[in-house]
């Protein structure tokens, strides 16, 4: 396993990797007041290849009633997350959110559809699920048509060349012609 150790202040770095290897596993935790289990299975509807892997419930002590869900763990194509019923006490926003990389206009307009019902449609691929997560849905080709650099190409000879002409019509879908030509113009 991977150590991390303090390095002095003229390296440059505030910590070296001591033994090389994989990234740890990381599971994110969703917070909801009682909407856990909804959740859990609203996102393995949305997802191929997705299940809940585990319910547990509040037991006599609390702080819930007995039996009731206090957290869900469930996959989203492989990957772990969690969720929690833990009350009002926190929502989410915007400062995090998921982003989907979507390799066609199929898999843009399936997320997009699904997650945006019950939910709020934002600018350039943004939403907010039923439960007020915030969501990404791009396509891949996103990274290469925005820092193509020939910005007048990007939607046109490179994109279609490139046979990206999907990708193009999604960030055009998502985005706007407004927001895409301001975006390109800059570089």
């Amino acid at each position: 396993m991977d150590r991390l150790t303090p390095r002095s202040a003229s390296a440059g770095s505030d910590f070296d990797v001591i033994h090389a290897g994989t990234m740890p596993k990381i599971t994110p935790w969703l917070w909801f007041d009682t909407e856990a289990e909804d959740a859990a299975n609203f996102y393995t509807s949305v997802f191929k290849n997705s299940r809940i892997t585990n319910v547990a419930r509040y037991g006599e002590a609390g702080p819930r009633p007995a039996g009731t869900v206090m957290t869900v763990a469930f996959e989203l194509d492989g990957q772990e997350f969690a969720a929690l019923n833990g009350g009002p006490e926190y929502t989410f926003n915007e400062a995090v959110s998921f982003q989907i990389s979507c390799a066609d206009q199929a898999e843009v307009d399936h997320y997009w559809n699904a997650l945006t019902e019950g939910g709020a449609a934002g600018p350039c691929g943004w939403l907010k699920d039923r439960f007020g997560l915030s969501w990404q849905v791009v396509p891949q080709a996103l990274p290469e048509l925005l820092n193509h650099p020939d910005p007048a190409a990007a939607l046109t000879n490179h994109a279609v060349a490139g046979g990206k002409t999907e990708a193009a019509v999604s960030l055009v879908r998502l985005c706007g012609k407004e927001w895409l030509g301001n975006r390109l113009a800059r570089g």
